[in-house]
């Protein structure tokens, strides 16, 4: 996802960046059905159609000012799993409230009855070899996003969310127009396994390293960026990262 956001561009249509990519074999794939694939239903779903739309323009500016992965990761977690609600759903519902007790395990067995539980509750329902793809899919993607940790026994990860990243996508929560109170409770943040609370100190800590200001006084707060556009905003994350002399 990352080598087609780096590539994708303002000019040209679907249909023509398809084919370019396809061409010239952007992706490395040994079939060309295999990169079909995944720019439709993985690039197309997520950075393109996805919520928010056109997502790709939003972490670009990051990519095109090298910003590193370890800040990246969680911005591309972020747009992933707003535009995958079984993955959203998942997590807020199951490994959020999993995270607060005390065995941290996950196993395939637990997604997969988690999985039959909502479909059942959506009247739906999938076939047993279907159910179990799709919760080893969820699970590994998980890993690799960094909530989980673990090869064949898979455990929540210890809560992290660079400082950066936790400003850079407050900034886009505000684009979609959260503010205030409705900023420290989104829902987002439980992707993260993060509380209220702990929502709270991370903008303080932006606060006091010149990320964002933040002001608060009982249930009142007031949350402004330094920032207008994602491009804007990525220059304030490169100047933390990379300060001058």
């Amino acid at each position: 996802m990352r080598l087609l956001v780096r590539h994708w561009q303002e000019e040209g249509g679907w249909e023509e960046q398809v084919n370019h990519g396809l061409t010239t074999n952007l992706l490395g794939k040994e079939t060309r059905a295999r990169a079909s694939d995944l720019f439709r239903r993985a690039f197309s779903q997520r950075f393109i159609k996805g919520d928010p739309p056109e997502a790709w323009r939003i972490v670009r500016p990051l990519e095109d000012r090298n910003v590193g992965l370890e800040i990246l990761k969680p911005v591309y977690y972020w747009i992933t799993a707003r535009s995958d609600a079984l993955l959203y759903d998942f997590v807020e519902l199951f490994i959020s409230e999993r995270s607060r007790s005390v065995g941290l395990g996950v196993s395939v067995d637990d997604a997969s009855r988690w999985i039959r539980s909502a479909l059942s509750s959506r009247q739906q329902e999938w076939s047993p070899t279907v159910t179990l793809k799709v919760a080893r899919g969820l699970l590994a993607a998980l890993r690799d996003f960094g909530i989980l940790e673990g090869t064949a026994k898979k455990r929540i990860a210890p809560v992290y969310l660079p400082i950066e990243s936790f400003a850079y996508i407050a900034f886009l929560l505000n684009l979609l127009g959260c503010s205030g109170a409705g900023l420290i409770n989104h829902s987002d943040w439980r992707l993260f396994l993060m509380t209220p609370a702990l929502v709270e100190r991370l903008f303080l800590e932006a606060h006091q390293r010149g990320l964002l200001r933040y002001d608060a006084a009982g249930n009142l707060y007031r949350i402004e960026f330094h920032a207008g556009t994602a491009e804007e905003m990525a220059d304030v994350i490169t100047r933390r990262t990379n300060p001058g002399p």
